[in-house]
C-alpha cells in the first residue's frame, strides 16, 4: 500500500479519498470511475494513478486508513457496549457508502477490515476486563464473540441497514456474555 506523503502529496490524497468517498455516498462503486473522482477533485488522471493503482485499491487504502484510526481513537476497550460502538462506528456514519461498497463486487475488502475491527475490538476489551493469562485462556471466548459482532455487523447491512442496530448488537453481545460465563 502506498504510504502518505507530506506536503502537496498528501494533499492530494486526502483530496483523492474524500472526492472518492462522497461520489460513493451519491452512487454504486459500479458507476464510479477515475475520471469521475479526477473531476471532483481538480487533478488529472495521472495524478490519481501517480497515488493509485485503481480504484479497489484506493477503495482498500481508505479502508486501511479507517481501521487504523478506529485503533488509535480506541485503545483501551472496557466494556461489550464499547466494542459495538467501535464495530459500528464507521459504518453507520458511512452508511450510504458502506451499503455502496457491501453490495459491490468489492465485498471482501470491506469484510476483511470489518473482521479486523471486530477482533481488534473483542481481543482489546478481553485483555482490559480480565488479566492476561485469562485473555489468553479464553481464546474460544474472544473468537466466538468476535464472530458474533461480526454476524450482526453482515446480518444488519442484509437487512436494509434498519435504525436501532447498536442497542440490538448490545443486547445480543450481553446474552453472548452470559452464555460465556457458565
Amino acid at each position: 500500500m502506498n504510504k502518505q506523503r507530506p506536503g502537496k502529496s498528501g494533499l492530494t490524497e486526502k483530496a483523492i479519498k474524500a472526492s472518492f468517498l462522497k461520489l460513493l455516498d451519491e452512487r454504486p462503486l459500479a458507476r464510479i470511475t477515475v475520471r469521475d473522482i479526477t473531476q471532483e477533485c481538480g487533478i488529472t488522471r495521472n495524478s490519481f494513478y501517480y497515488h493509485y493503482h485503481d480504484i479497489p485499491q484506493l477503495m482498500e487504502q481508505i479502508a486501511l486508513d479507517q481501521t487504523n484510526s478506529l485503533i488509535e481513537t480506541y485503545p483501551d476497550i472496557r466494556s461489550l457496549d464499547e466494542c459495538v460502538e467501535v464495530a459500528f462506528h464507521f459504518i453507520v456514519d458511512n452508511r450510504r457508502a458502506i451499503n455502496h461498497i457491501y453490495h459491490s463486487l468489492n465485498r471482501e475488502v470491506f469484510e476483511q477490515y470489518l473482521m479486523k475491527i471486530c477482533d481488534y475490538s473483542v481481543t482489546t476489551w478481553f485483555r482490559s476486563a480480565f488479566a492476561e493469562s485469562a485473555a489468553k485462556e479464553q481464546e474460544m471466548k474472544i473468537r466466538f464473540i468476535r464472530y458474533e459482532l461480526f454476524g450482526a455487523c453482515i446480518d444488519w447491512m442484509n437487512e436494509g441497514m434498519p435504525p436501532g442496530v447498536k442497542e440490538e448488537a448490545k443486547k445480543l453481545l450481553q446474552i453472548c456474555q452470559g452464555l460465556l460465563d457458565v
